[in-house]
């Protein structure tokens, strides 16, 4: 199992990013995904802090993003590549038949990194949809969803998995 974690920069910068990065490394973080952080950004600056703690990092890519951009990102990643699965909010509903040119798309680009797909992705019918045509899904806003009147996180999270898993 691998944790990831998501968020934006702000908070990150005004925590101190290199301590973030060894603070997160130190209590098992694998990686980070943080959808405001620039490319070039990355490569000049906060790309070589992340991998000095041995963190993964992943970039995010769309049905409009470029092909060539999607290859540059790809090369950037490490982990895998985030396959955002239309331009909605997360947590939105949308149907996964829409996105199986797009996700074959990707799959005919042979990336060096898995491509996992979210948003809308939110039970069993659509991760598995999702799987049909990426490595993997990822499932965000229906899992915090799932925890936000638990008393018990581990119980709810079997649940949940179970749900979608099964």
């Amino acid at each position: 199992m691998h944790v990831i974690l998501m968020g934006y920069m702000n908070p990150i910068l005004q925590y101190g990013f290199e301590k973030f990065c060894s603070d997160a490394a130190a209590v098992g973080i694998d990686g980070l995904i943080l959808p405001d952080l620039p490319e070039y950004e990355f490569e000049t600056e906060y790309g070589s802090i992340i991998k000095k703690y041995g963190l993964d990092f992943t970039f995010l890519v769309t049905p409009e993003t470029s092909e060539q951009r999607v290859k540059k990102l790809d090369e950037l990643s490490s982990g895998f590549l985030y396959a955002v699965s239309s331009s909605s909010t997360t947590g939105s509903n949308k149907n996964m038949i829409d996105v199986k040119t797009y996700l074959t798309k990707l799959q005919n680009l042979k990336l060096k990194n898995p491509v996992l797909v979210g948003f809308g992705i939110k039970d069993k019918q659509s991760f598995e949809s999702a799987c049909e045509n990426a490595n993997g899904a990822i499932i965000g806003s229906a899992y915090i969803k799932a925890l936000e009147n638990a008393n018990n996180v581990e119980a709810a999270t079997k649940t949940f998995l179970g749900s979608v898993l099964k």
